[in-house]
């Protein structure tokens, strides 16, 4: 049987440190298959420089049977950009009862199409989230909006700029189950550090 995907969702000038640990780490584990998506399949380019090739373009992604997750990875195109394709692809993964995670302006883009109004959230601010949102109307879960790193709820996971680490471990504790010993101990050294002047200081 072959491994389940998991989707990392990348459009032009794509934030390179919010993917490497999640990406790594899921391949590590061997368990599942990590594959790139986007509104098409020309190359995108990161922040950073890194020219990422595209395995799928969402149009023709359709049997959903073997995907485990769908990651939106944060970046510089969502604020200019509806990708109302994009929220078309997500709503069918959803529908599916496939986990989504975004990471900071994409979470603004999951706000903007409806996904975050009945489920726990959080994003880069709530001032940042109110004057992204500002002319939006399909948003209306202020009331779910919650200060955090990263939250995961309701089939989604979201976390704020700064959360790369935090976003990482909540994709992994709900793909690997019954490793959360493992994905808290690779959270902690990764967090604090692993150094004898760190573990002094504990």
């Amino acid at each position: 049987m072959d491994k389940k995907e998991v989707l990392f969702l990348l459009t032009e000038y794509w934030a390179d440190w919010y993917a490497g640990h999640a990406m790594a780490q899921i391949s590590f584990t061997g368990d599942y298959v990590t594959k790139t998506i986007s509104i098409d399949k020309k190359s995108k380019v990161s922040v950073g420089g890194m020219r990422a090739e595209i395995d799928y373009a969402i149009e023709d992604y359709q049997n959903f049977d073997n995907l485990a997750m769908v990651v939106l990875v944060g970046g510089g195109s969502w604020r200019n950009n509806r990708y109302d394709e994009i929220a078309d692809f997500v709503r069918k993964a959803s529908n599916a009862n496939i986990p989504i995670a975004a990471i900071c302006g994409a979470t603004v883009f999951l706000a903007k199409h409806g996904f975050l109004n009945n489920v726990k959230h959080t994003s880069n601010g709530l001032e940042f989230f109110k004057e992204r949102l500002k002319d939006e109307n399909a948003y209306t879960g202020w009331e779910h909006f919650i200060f955090s790193q990263a939250i995961n709820d309701g089939g989604f996971i979201t976390a704020n700029e700064t959360a790369a680490l935090e976003f990482t471990r909540e994709i992994l504790l709900t793909l690997l189950e019954d490793s959360d010993d493992y994905v808290n101990v690779w959270y902690e050294r990764h967090k604090q550090g692993s150094s004898p002047q760190t573990a002094q200081q504990k």
